[in-house]
């Protein structure tokens, strides 16, 4: 894969040897000369960087292929050096073939074992990050739990606290005016659970307004929530309920702020006798999420991250993937690499639950991508698809979760939620993801605490332009670097970020207004 050289032709990526399409691995004027298998092509009009274009001839309504799959039927007919895109390809409905289980390998041959420096915590899981949470339970208290964490913030707290991450606020737009045990009631509390319960956090407190639906005594007693024990202690040596505080009770806002700043600074000494010990690999439970992709997503970032993920895999480590509508298309490829029959039907069952789901709104699932994803070069939502599932590499498929549950075990598993990276990583990290590797090509900027962020970028022009943003740069395999050797620097960066080594959305203070669990239901 290489770029232009000198005044020669530029060398076109061609994924496989049977695709319809290569990619721009950087502008190409029209009337360019792009070479492809050892021979020239002329391009028909200017191609964009990450976007396609036709080496060989594909008649109106057939099947356009790269990665060796369909990503699209040809809306009128294409000819070589043409410019693919939205203009002549359009996502017409096709039958995969999902071969349950027929494709299931062993995966990578573990390397030597590697570590990195968390915290254990009593049931084992490790913290790559050690914080205190102030929850709201309603959107109501949000402002005072935010007001509450804004205590805890400067360069004083971490001078005395070292050990001590910080103090956040979780905070969301739910918690009332919902079915009161129906399904966003229940997804609510179970994302919640997730995050306090969370192995980077280490204390926590509840703040509700006292009159929502979404209360927090019936979020203690349903997750059953307690307060975990201090450092040294063994698992169950604590059964003491969370510390709650809810502003009617407590006498408004500026009360409730009193009191509970003064339940965490309770909270702190023994948050901060937590300290870094050396841990193995396989306590790593990576989250894979792309977002504002761009069509060498799955070509360097996508294909690196799987790359990574196989490594913390072989480590015994595990890898979860979310977004259901941005695997549409490509879902068999999954299917195909599960362990049974039992968990590729599990996937397969989301997918229809989201075709009805979306239908009943007048929408449709492949009502994808996005104008910037567009604009980056995807033209469909097949092939968006298959870029993105890329990042989970080559290893089986151990089981489908639902949006939050927690990740047991080993391997690589999958989560059902939306496409929507905000709500999705709310989900993945739920789960108990400790490390969050988010790709992207076109420069999006997530973090969400408790859990680092290392954003990767598909293209070198975009990490130059947000290198205050960017962790590390894929497109160097766009001019020669290996699709491998960059997994391997990324599988080196994630055990240092999960050592401690701040990822840039940390520096900046990113990570709390991107919390945004999963609605599905009306508000009433």
């Amino acid at each position: 894969m290489a770029t232009a050289t000198g005044s020669g032709p530029i060398r076109a990526i061609l994924l496989r040897d049977d695709d319809d399409v290569a990619v721009a691995p950087a502008p190409i004027p029209a009337a360019g000369r792009v070479e492809v298998r050892g021979s020239t092509i002329e391009a028909r009009a200017p191609i964009a960087l990450g976007h396609k274009i036709a080496v060989r001839d594909v008649v109106e309504g057939s099947p356009v292929r790269k990665y060796g799959q369909v990503i699209g039927f040809a809306s009128k007919p294409i000819r070589v050096g043409d410019h693919v895109h939205v203009h002549n390809l359009r996502a017409d409905l096709f039958e995969r073939d999902y071969a349950f289980a027929s494709e299931s390998a062993p995966g990578r041959n573990a390397d030597a074992p590697r570590t990195f420096r968390g915290f254990l915590r009593p049931d084992g899981r490790v913290g790559t990050r050690n914080y205190i949470a102030v929850v709201s339970t309603v959107n109501c208290s949000a402002s005072t739990s935010r007001y509450i964490s804004e205590r805890f913030r400067g360069r004083d707290f971490r001078r005395t606290h070292p050990n001590v991450d910080g103090v956040f606020a979780i905070t969301h737009k739910g918690g009332c005016g919902l079915p009161f045990e129906g399904s966003d009631h229940q997804i609510l509390e179970r994302v919640l659970a997730g995050f306090v319960n969370h192995p980077n956090v280490a204390a926590y407190v509840l703040v509700g307004l006292g009159c929502e639906g979404a209360y927090a005594q019936h979020l203690i007693e349903t997750q059953h929530l307690r307060l975990g024990p201090a450092p040294g202690k063994k698992p169950g040596s604590s059964s003491a309920p969370p510390r709650v505080f809810t502003i009617q009770e407590e006498g408004g806002v500026s009360r409730t702020v009193e009191a509970a700043v003064a339940a965490v600074e309770g909270l702190l000494p023994a948050a901060a006798g937590w300290r870094r010990t050396e841990q193995p690999a396989s306590k790593l439970c990576l989250a894979l999420e792309c977002g504002g992709s761009d069509g060498n997503s799955g070509v360097t970032a996508n294909p690196a991250l799987g790359v990574a993920s196989d490594l913390v895999i072989a480590q015994g480590g595990s890898a979860v993937l979310g977004e259901t509508t941005e695997i549409y298309g490509a879902e068999h490829l999954l299917t195909r690499r599960a362990v049974s029959e039992a968990v590729g039907r599990r996937l397969v069952d989301r997918i229809k639950w989201w075709e009805w789901y979306t239908g009943v709104f007048g929408a449709q699932i492949n009502n994808n991508p996005s104008p910037g994803n567009k604009a980056g070069g995807l033209s469909t939502i097949y092939e968006k698809s298959l870029g993105a599932l890329a990042k989970a590499g080559s290893s089986p498929l151990v089981d489908v979760l639902g949006y939050a549950e927690p990740v047991g075990g080993p391997g690589l598993f999958f989560m059902d939620t939306p496409g929507y990276d905000p709500v999705c990583t709310t989900g993945l990290v739920a789960g108990g993801a400790n490390v969050l590797v988010f790709t992207t090509g076109r420069g999006s900027v997530l973090g969400l605490k408790p859990t680092p962020c290392i954003k990767v970028a598909t293209n070198t022009p975009m990490y130059e332009r947000m290198k205050d943003d960017m962790d590390l740069d894929a497109g160097t395999i766009l001019g020669g670097e290996s699709v491998e050797g960059v997994g391997r620097r990324l599988f080196d960066l994630i055990l240092d970020v999960a050592s401690g080594e701040p990822t840039r959305s940390e520096r900046v203070g990113m990570g709390e207004d991107e919390f945004a669990p999963w609605t599905i239901g009306p508000t009433l």
